[in-house]
């Protein structure tokens, strides 16, 4: 059951420097950056779609040592800041993350 529950979540984190619409918005962004690179999985099926507020680049840095894979987002019109990333499941990592 544990590991069906996992299939079914994305996890969105996002820049907590962002005002909450603005963040939203970015997440969003980054949704469809994961939607893009795993067009051809059905890890996620839409289903619950999870919003977090994080220190994007110190999660970017612990994603990476731990070899967890992830989409990102880079804003244009913010030098092309990561504003948000998106995470097929590992829900251990992110339970002490605020929701949105």
């Amino acid at each position: 059951m544990h590991q069906l529950m996992e299939k079914n979540k994305l996890y969105v984190l996002i820049d907590k420097t962002l005002k909450p619409v603005y963040g939203c918005v970015q997440g969003g962004h980054a949704v469809a950056q994961w939607m893009l690179e795993h067009k051809n999985t059905h890890l996620w099926d839409n289903e619950y779609l999870i919003y977090l507020r994080a220190d994007i680049i110190k999660w970017r840095r612990k994603l990476d040592l731990l070899g967890v894979e992830y989409s990102e987002f880079r804003e244009p019109d913010l030098d092309n800041r990561i504003t948000a990333i998106a995470v097929h499941g590992h829900e251990e990592l992110f339970k002490n993350l605020d929701i949105v």
